[in-house]
């Protein structure tokens, strides 16, 4: 089958890298959720900085992102509902939103591949390695990296650019990622795209 045909246009981008944000589109209002979006916030600018890096070199967005509860939800509804006032995790939702021409996916589960479309999208984009970040070190990043090593993705998950409610959970987590999963943690600043193409 020609890959034009396979998601109908809906997967335009081609690219050997692609970055995915994973549960920073939240309100955080849920246990350590306070604890969690302290720990956020900084990562959040970085991030936000890696973005504007990687677009500009035609890689591609991916936000993977909790349904926080509601099946029914889509890209738009979780936006709104995580920019409401009373929203504790507002600010950082403005900083990060998703833009027109990124991908946004919902998963049900801690890893970003289970029982959702992202290992197709993937494969349509024609990634070969992810840049992976995001919040929880210790949960969802590790759980979307492994599945994503034993689909044989290359890794780099740049440590100041993924958090958890504290720094051991964090610590703990790049020990696996380097050891087990052979990823690149390098910080973000330093990662370097050759080329998207």
């Amino acid at each position: 089958m020609p890959r034009s045909s396979t998601l109908h246009g809906s997967a335009p981008d081609t690219s050997k890298f692609a970055l995915l944000i994973l549960d920073l589109i939240s309100d955080f209002e849920f246990e350590d959720g306070a604890r969690l979006y302290k720990n956020a916030r900084p990562i959040a600018r970085r991030i936000a900085t890696l973005k504007r890096r990687v677009k500009a070199a035609g890689v591609p967005t991916i936000y993977v992102n909790d349904n926080l509860g509601r099946w029914r939800s889509d890209r738009a509804q979780i936006v709104d509902h995580c920019l409401r006032r009373s929203s504790r995790g507002r600010e950082l939702v403005e900083l990060l939103m998703p833009e027109p021409d990124d991908y946004f996916i919902v998963k049900p589960k801690h890893s970003g591949f289970f029982a959702t479309p992202l290992h197709t999208l993937l494969e349509n984009i024609r990634a070969r390695t992810l840049i992976l970040t995001g919040v929880t070190s210790h949960q969802c990043v590790l759980f979307t990296a492994a599945d994503a090593y034993v689909r044989e993705y290359g890794l780099t998950i740049p440590r100041d650019c993924i958090a958890a409610m504290d720094a051991r959970q964090t610590r703990s987590a790049l020990d696996i990622f380097r050891t087990a999963l052979k990823a690149d943690t390098r910080p973000a600043s330093r990662i370097r795209l050759r080329s998207g193409r």
